[in-house]
């Protein structure tokens, strides 16, 4: 089909006209980003370190706010019921895929059609710790689970989440089984493990890497495809152990649903754009924070798949909702 130059001006015109004049304009006012966990958490880091540059390129201040509870729910349902402007947007993390699962129709929000995918910006790798009295190597941790069902135990941040059904997830796909005992936080967890009161934990080398440069933990592998060039001598789980384990806690962008798609694509444009500047790759590179360009659309299937991935696990876990 062959166009004009008076048809393509006419249709470019029309599209303007199509668009609501706040799309137009957008943004004239400061965003709010809601972040659905609390201060000084992994998600609040990446989050924090994307803000700024959000902000600059879009010309307007994006102000973080902390609304943790309930898994990142109470935040998520604040940004599905807000109005679809632009002016409240969502920053949250993979147990937004695995809350339907858990709390089923006491979710508070449509998970498939109560907001709008922005982009997904990152994901991170899990490494699998132990004691330093403990596992020497995962292979001895595989044959611990395996010999004596439930005596060993793991910590997670919390019933439920990304760690708890990590760990969940290795033991039985390792063919044993371990106790969960969850804590408010990871660092508690290590706490105790440290001190041998757990088996393993599975955690981020960002939440981590105090502990293992301190040598309070040993590394025993890495959730993975590859090795991480940060822990270039720790292979990855599949390498060692023999089964395949890649799970990654991941971060996204969400606006409510039926927020217009030029704002859409404006925020889409401005988080893809900060997440090539140089200071914020050098930043994510020393916390082994994989950086991710994405579409809308890919971000919106990326989460449904994930929805797909954790269901049948989290109901074969028997996980509850806290």
């Amino acid at each position: 089909m062959t166009f004009t130059r008076r048809g393509a001006l006419a249709a470019l015109a029309a599209t303007v006209l199509a668009t609501p004049a706040a799309a137009q304009t957008y943004p004239d006012k400061p965003i709010r980003m809601i972040i659905a966990f609390a201060a000084g958490g992994p998600t609040d880091v990446v989050g924090r370190l994307l803000a700024p540059r959000v902000s600059e390129i879009l010309g307007q201040q994006v102000v973080v706010e902390n609304k943790p509870g309930a898994t990142g729910n109470i935040g998520t349902a604040m940004v599905a019921d807000a109005k679809p402007d632009g002016y409240t947007i969502l920053f949250s993390a993979s147990t937004m895929a695995m809350a339907p699962a858990l709390y089923g129709k006491a979710l508070g929000y449509d998970p498939v059609n109560g907001l709008a995918a922005i982009a997904y910006v990152a994901s991170v790798p899990l490494i699998l710790l132990a004691p330093m009295d403990g596992a020497k190597t995962t292979p001895e941790l595989v044959g611990m689970l395996r010999k004596d069902p439930g005596k060993y135990s793991y910590a997670s941040s919390g019933n439920g989440g990304m760690i708890h059904l990590a760990s969940y997830l290795f033991a039985t796909r390792a063919g044993g089984d371990a106790l969960h005992v969850p804590y408010r936080g990871s660092a508690p967890g290590m706490v105790d493990m440290i001190a041998g009161r757990h088996g393993f934990q599975i955690d981020t080398l960002q939440s981590s890497k105090g502990f293992i440069d301190g040598g309070k933990v040993r590394v025993l592998g890495v959730a993975a495809d590859q090795r991480l060039k940060q822990l270039p001598d720790v292979p990855t789980i599949k390498e060692s152990a023999g089964f395949d384990y890649a799970i990654n806690t991941w971060y996204a962008a969400y606006a409510p649903a039926k927020t217009p798609r030029p704002i859409i694509d404006r925020l889409n444009a401005a988080f893809n754009q900060a997440l090539k500047q140089p200071d914020m790759v050098k930043k994510a590179d020393e916390l082994a924070i994989e950086l991710v360009q994405s579409t809308p659309e890919q971000a919106k299937k990326f989460y449904d798949d994930q929805m797909a991935f954790w269901d049948p696990i989290i109901k074969q876990s028997g996980a509850k909702a806290e």
